[in-house]
C-alpha cells in the first residue's frame, strides 16, 4: 500500500495502516496535514522571531540536539467512522504515524531568549497562511501552557529519519509535542511569543476544540492524544488461511505507556489479550499481535487498548460537531477460507 490524498488541495495524505505496526513510518509513507498551501521558505533565510529577539538555522542547529521517536496523530482521524456525520478532513484511520525526529529542545531556546517568565501560555506561529470559513485570512497558530512547553522532550526539529525535514512535513523548522494532537506540533515555524492571558485565536478557540460532546465542556481545546489501537494486518477485506492468523499492530496514548491491548475475531463476543512488543520510545506507539484460530467463514477483528493511566479504547467515542478525538474500536472484516 501507499500513501493516498484524502484532500488534493491543500494537500492531505494518510499513512497506510500496514505501516503502522509500531516500526519508524518512512517519510514517504508519513501522513500530511496541510490547512493552507505549503509555504516556501528557504532555509538559508529562515529565521525565528522568540519574543522579539531572533535565531537562523545555524544557531538553532548549534545548540544541543536530541532525537526522539514520536507517534503524532491527528485530531480528526478516524472523523469519517462518526455516526451521525461532520464536516471536515475526511480521515479514516491513517492520520496517524511514528518518526524518529531530531531536534533543539524548546526550553532551551525560551531560557536563551529570556521569555518572559510571567507568561502563562506560549504561542507558536507557523508561516502557513490562508482564508477560514467566514473569510478571514489567518496565520496557523496555536497555544501551549508552559509546563508542557517546557517539557525537555518538546523540540524543535529540524530532522525527520536521519534527513532534513521535507517542505510537506514542515521545513525548515517544525514544533514536535510528544503525546499531544498533531496540531499541536506546528510546522514551518517561523514565530514564539508569551502571553500572559490564555490564547484565543482561530485554531485554538474556534477550530480544533470539542463542540457538542459529552465528555468535556465546549470550546475546549483539543490536547493530549486519547488511547488507540490499530489492527496493521490484516487488512479489511483480506482472504486469509483458516487455522492460525497471525493479527498484528500497534497502540498508543497521551496519558503515557499502553499497558493491555485485547483482540476479538468473532465480533466483541470474546477477547484475547495480544501480545505486547517494546515501543521504540517512551512517545512511541507499542507494537502487539496475537495468532487466533480462525474458522472458516467471516471473521470480524476487532482490536481494544487500555493505558497505564487505566483509560481504555471504547466501543463508541463520545459524538462532537468538529470531529475530534475519535478512538473508538476499530471493526474490520476478513474472508476465512480453506
Amino acid at each position: 500500500m501507499t500513501r493516498k490524498a484524502i484532500i488534493d488541495d491543500p494537500y492531505n495524505a494518510e499513512t497506510p495502516l500496514d505501516r503502522l505496526d509500531g516500526s519508524i513510518v518512512p517519510v514517504g509513507d508519513f501522513f500530511v496535514r496541510s490547512h493552507f498551501a505549503v509555504p516556501a521558505i528557504s532555509p538559508d533565510r529562515w529565521c525565528l522571531a522568540v519574543d522579539g529577539k531572533t535565531l537562523d538555522l545555524p544557531a538553532l542547529r548549534a545548540l544541543p540536539a536530541r532525537r526522539l521517536v514520536v507517534t503524532l496523530e491527528c485530531a480528526g482521524n478516524g472523523r469519517t467512522l462518526l455516526t451521525p456525520p461532520v464536516k471536515g478532513a475526511p480521515w479514516r484511520l491513517g492520520g496517524v504515524g511514528t518518526a524518529e525526529f531530531e531536534g533543539a529542545p524548546l526550553r532551551d531556546v525560551l531560557d536563551r531568549a529570556g521569555v518572559d517568565g510571567s507568561a502563562r501560555e506560549i504561542v507558536f506561529t507557523g508561516g502557513d497562511a490562508g482564508q477560514v470559513p467566514d473569510g478571514r485570512t489567518v496565520a496557523f497558530e496555536r497555544s501551549l501552557p508552559v509546563d508542557v512547553a517546557r517539557d525537555p522532550d518538546v523540540l524543535l526539529a529540524w530532522g525527520m529519519n536521519g534527513a532534513p525535514l521535507p517542505p510537506e512535513h514542515g521545513a525548515p523548522v517544525r514544533l514536535v509535542v510528544p503525546r499531544w494532537y498533531g496540531v499541536a506540533s506546528v510546522k514551518w515555524l517561523v514565530g514564539i511569543r508569551g502571553l500572559a492571558a490564555p490564547y484565543t485565536g482561530y485554531f485554538q478557540s474556534e477550530n480544533y476544540v470539542y463542540r457538542g460532546s459529552a465528555a468535556c465542556p465546549d470550546g475546549t481545546p483539543v490536547g493530549a492524544v486519547r488511547v488507540r489501537s490499530i489492527v496493521a494486518s490484516p487488512e479489511a477485506g483480506a482472504t486469509v488461511a483458516a487455522g492460525e492468523v497471525e493479527i498484528r499492530g500497534s497502540a498508543w496514548s497521551g496519558a503515557g505507556p499502553i499497558a493491555r491491548v485485547e483482540v476479538s475475531a468473532d465480533g466483541g463476543a470474546r477477547w484475547t489479550d495480544a501480545t505486547l512488543g517494546a515501543p521504540v520510545s517512551p512517545y512511541a506507539a507499542t507494537p502487539w499481535v496475537v495468532r487466533p484460530i480462525l474458522p472458516v467463514g467471516e471473521s470480524e477483528i476487532r482490536s481494544r487498548a487500555t493505558d497505564a493511566a487505566g483509560n481504555v479504547q471504547p466501543d463508541g467515542a463520545p459524538w462532537n460537531a468538529l470531529g475530534y478525538g475519535n478512538n473508538s474500536i476499530q471493526t474490520l472484516r476478513v474472508l476465512v477460507r480453506n
